[in-house]
């Protein structure tokens, strides 16, 4: 057999191996009732939250100033606050900038954290030294600090916002993939693409990443949770998103000064994030049990 049909071959074989893997992962993630019921949960939400004007029965600054301050009615299901503004229209729309923050800072980490961490395992000596010794340097600032640092200095706009919350994260999922990355490096067909002539970058990428990048979509999973949580705090502190921007931290300060004389301003916002990040876990919790080897047998 020539050496074309053998390449074919083994990349038919690898295909194979890997999608039943996928179909082994999903069967046993539908059996897990708790993290369907979170992928149900979260679902719901992003689609609500996507199609806000569907599901909003007003506009995020629509005005209704017969109603400043109302308690929880029919016209109103979560209230208004101080401005009159609808609660519950803004919170359907604050979830489009909660979410995408949410998404896109775990996504800034995991692409970080592949790199970095692929990088830092492959080629090891100098390279993964001065990698590391990077990662204990940002790892020595608490994330939260380090996320007030980065949004004070760079300004409260969505991109800063989204690369503060996503920087602290970067070194653990550096850690992460490098270990991954060491333990692979000793397989065979790492070996086998070394004979072919294949280049570092796509053995790493091609090879070595989709082997090891089981631990990061569970990372990926857990850190939207987080990442809405810091989001939250950082607007909740004035340095997130900005007023007259419906956000859910944004909306848990403009209600603070407000709790005693009209708690709904807090407690359907702090709900509605309290929710979120628990599907979120669950989620994640059933998608880190499907992806366990130890789950397999």
């Amino acid at each position: 057999m020539d050496k074309p049909a053998v390449m074919q071959l083994k990349k038919d074989i690898s295909k194979s191996r890997k999608d039943t893997a996928v179909r082994q992962t999903m069967r046993r993630l539908s059996k897990n009732k708790s993290a369907m019921f979170g992928a149900i949960l979260f679902g719901a939400i992003v689609i609500i939250c996507v199609f806000a004007p569907v599901f909003a029965p007003y506009g995020p600054n629509d005005l209704d100033l017969t109603s400043i301050n109302s308690f929880p009615t029919l016209k109103h299901p979560f209230g208004t606050d101080a401005l009159g503004r609808d609660c519950m229209s803004r919170l359907i729309y604050g979830g489009r900038y909660s979410l995408a923050m949410g998404f896109a800072g775990s996504i800034v980490g995991i692409v970080g954290g592949t790199i970095g961490g692929c990088v830092a395992g492959y080629f090891s000596g100098r390279t993964d030294s001065v990698i590391m010794r990077l990662c204990d340097l940002v790892a020595a600032i608490p994330g939260q600090l380090l996320s007030i640092i980065i949004s004070c200095a760079l300004g409260s706009t969505f991109f800063n916002t989204v690369l503060a919350l996503s920087v602290g994260g970067i070194p653990f999922q550096i850690r992460l993939l490098r270990a991954n990355v060491l333990r692979a490096r000793q397989e065979e067909y790492i070996e086998a693409a070394q004979a072919y002539n294949c280049g570092p970058i796509r053995i790493m990428f091609r090879h070595l990443m989709p082997n090891t990048i089981s631990p990061l979509l569970i990372n990926f999973t857990m850190g939207i949770g987080g990442t809405i949580m810091g989001a939250a705090g950082l607007s909740f502190i004035g340095l997130g998103v900005q007023p007259p921007t419906p956000e859910w931290g944004a909306m848990l300060s403009a209600g603070r000064n407000y709790i005693r004389q009209y708690p709904h301003l807090i407690i359907f916002p702090g709900l509605v994030i309290m929710v979120t990040v628990f599907a979120v876990n669950l989620f994640g919790d059933g998608l880190r049990d499907a992806l366990d080897p130890k789950m397999k047998h």
